[in-house]
C-alpha cells in the first residue's frame, strides 16, 4: 500500500506480536477542558509537548527517534535565539506504550502544562487523540501508528491526509492507500515475483494480506509464506521463496524476525533483488541488527516519504547531521522528528510573537503543501468527501551497502507514479 501504510501498519503489527498494549479506564472528558489558552507573556518560553512510547512492549528505542530529532532541532533553535526571541521549552512524556499512559500524558501536557502544540508524537496507542483534538491543540508531524491522524481535526501527521477527519477514521471507517512502492520496484528494478512473509498471528497475517493485495494490483506473482510465531521455521520459508524465484521479499514481522529470516535466506542461498523494509527500520544499526546475514543485509531496501538522512549533499540534511553528532545511532525517524519541529517553528513564526494554539492551527490549515526545506515529500491536508480512485504519489528509496550505509536511489521528487488507491480497514 502507501508509504504511510507500510510504516504504520508494519510497526503496529510488530508491536502486537510482542504484547498487547495496556488498556483500561480513561480520564474523564472534564479533566481536559476549562483551562485558559491565553498567550504567554512576551518573552516567556514557547512550551511544546512531545509524547513518546519510550518504554513499551516493542522495546526501549523503537519509538524514540522522532522525539530525539525534535529535541535536537529545538536545542539548535534556542541556541540561535528561539522564536522571535522566545526560547522553546520542550516537555516530554513517556506513555509506556499503553492507552492509559497516553491519556495521562495528554492530561499532563495539554491540560496541566498547557502546551501550545504537540510535536513529533510517536505513540503505540494514541488513546488520547480525541482529547487533543477536542482541546484544539495542534499535533504536528506525528507518526501514524494507527488511524488517529486520519480521524481527528487538529492532528497533522508527518505524511498528510486527504480524509475528512470528522471523528471517524478515513471515509466512514475505511482508509485508502496507494501502490507506489510496488510500482517503483516493478518499473525501476524489473521485479515480477514477490514473497510476503508473516507469522501465524492475527495482526501479522492481516498486514500480510494488505501487502499481498497491493502487489497483486500491480500485477505481481505473489508467494505467501507463514511461519509459526512461537517456533518459526524461517529456513523452510527461505527455501520456498528461493524455489519460487522471488525478486522481492516483504514481511509483516518484527526486527528480530526479519534478522532471522535474513540469516535463513543466506543459509539457503536465496538471492533477491530487494528485501524491502519500511522507514521505521531505516537506521544506522543495520550492520549490527543483521550482522549474521551479510548477503541479505546488502539486499535491504527502505522506502518512505522523507529525504535519506545519509544525503549529505543536501544542506538541510547537513544541518540535521551536524546537530545529531552526539547520538550514537542515526535514523530516518530522527530526521522526520527534526522536520516536525521545523514545521511547528514555521507555524509559530507566522504568529509574530503571539504564539497560540489557534494561530499555529491556522498555519497548518492554510492549504499549502509543506516540504521542510526539502526534507519531506510535499505534505498536504485536504478534506475530500470521497477517497481518490487514483493519485500521483512519490516515494523516497534507499539501499543499504556495507561501507556506505543507506544509498539514495533516485530523486524522491521524481520517483513518482499515478497509482490506484485501494481501500482497507484500519
Amino acid at each position: 500500500m502507501s508509504r504511510q501504510v507500510l510504516a504504520a501498519e508494519a510497526l503496529a503489527a510488530a508491536a502486537l506480536l510482542v504484547a498487547v498494549a495496556g488498556c483500561g479506564s480513561r480520564l474523564p472528558e472534564s479533566d481536559f477542558g476549562g483551562r485558559s489558552t491565553a498567550p504567554a507573556s512576551p518573552g516567556a518560553p514557547v512550551r511544546v509537548g512531545v509524547i513518546t512510547s519510550a518504554t513499551s512492549p516493542v522495546g526501549g528505542s523503537a519509538f524514540t527517534g522522532p522525539r530525539d530529532g525534535a529535541k535536537a532541532y529545538f536545542t539548535r533553535l534556542n541556541a540561535r535565539g528561539g522564536i522571535d526571541g522566545r526560547k522553546v521549552e520542550v516537555r516530554t512524556c513517556d506513555d509506556g506504550g499503553s492507552g492509559v499512559g497516553n491519556n495521562e500524558c495528554v492530561h499532563k501536557l495539554v491540560d496541566e502544562q498547557r502546551v501550545v502544540a504537540l510535536v513529533a508524537t510517536s505513540s503505540l496507542d494514541y488513546a488520547g487523540a480525541s482529547r487533543v483534538s477536542g482541546a484544539g491543540v495542534p499535533d504536528i508531524g506525528g507518526q501514524p501508528i494507527g488511524a488517529a491522524y486520519d480521524t481527528y481535526p487538529h492532528l497533522y501527521g508527518i505524511y498528510g491526509s486527504l480524509a475528512p477527519r470528522n471523528g471517524k477514521p478515513g471515509w466512514g471507517g475505511t482508509l485508502s492507500g496507494g501502490t507506489e512502492i510496488y510500482r517503483y520496484f516493478k518499473r525501476e528494478q524489473g521485479a515480477r515475483t514477490a514473497a510476503v512473509v508473516s507469522y501465524n498471528q492475527a495482526a501479522s497475517a492481516a498486514y500480510a494480506r494488505l501487502v499481498t493485495r497491493g502487489l497483486k494490483a500491480e500485477g505481481y506473482k505473489v508467494v505467501t509464506e507463514q511461519v509459526d510465531f512461537a517456533l518459526p521455521n524461517f529456513r523452510a520459508a527461505a527455501a520456498d521463496l528461493k524455489e519460487q524465484g522471488a525478486d522481492l521479499v516483504f514481511d509483516a514481522m518484527d526486527t528480530h524476525g526479519n534478522a532471522q529470516l535474513c540469516e535463513a535466506m543466506d543459509d539457503v542461498g536465496a538471492e533477491v533483488t530487494a528485501k524491502v523494509t519500511n522507514v521505521q527500520n531505516w537506521t544506522s544499526s543495520v550492520a549490527d541488527d543483521y550482522k549474521d546475514a551479510p548477503h541479505c543485509r546488502n539486499a535491504l531496501w527502505a522506502t518512505g516519504a522523507s529525504r535519506n538522512y545519509e544525503d549529505t549533499g543536501h544542506p538541510a540534511v547537513r544541518e540535521f547531521r551536524a546537530a545529531m553528532k552526539g547520538y550514537k545511532a542515526l535514523s530516518q525517524w530522527q530526521l522526520e522528528g527534526w522536520a516536525a519541529a521545523m514545521w511547528f517553528t514555521d507555524a509559530a513564526k507566522s504568529c509574530r510573537g503571539d504564539v497560540t494554539r489557534a494561530c499555529v492551527d491556522r498555519f497548518m490549515n492554510r492549504g499549502r503543501p509543506y516540504g521542510a526545506r526539502g526534507l519531506l515529500l510535499p505534505v498536504t491536508f485536504e478534506k475530500r468527501a470521497e477517497p481518490p480512485g487514483s493519485r500521483r504519489t512519490c516515494v523516497s528509496v534507499a539501499r543499504w551497502k556495507d561501507g556506505e550505509g543507506w544509498v539514495t536511489q533516485g530523486d524522491m521528487n521524481r520517483n513518482c507514479f499515478e497509482v490506484p488507491q485501494l481501500s482497507y480497514q484500519p
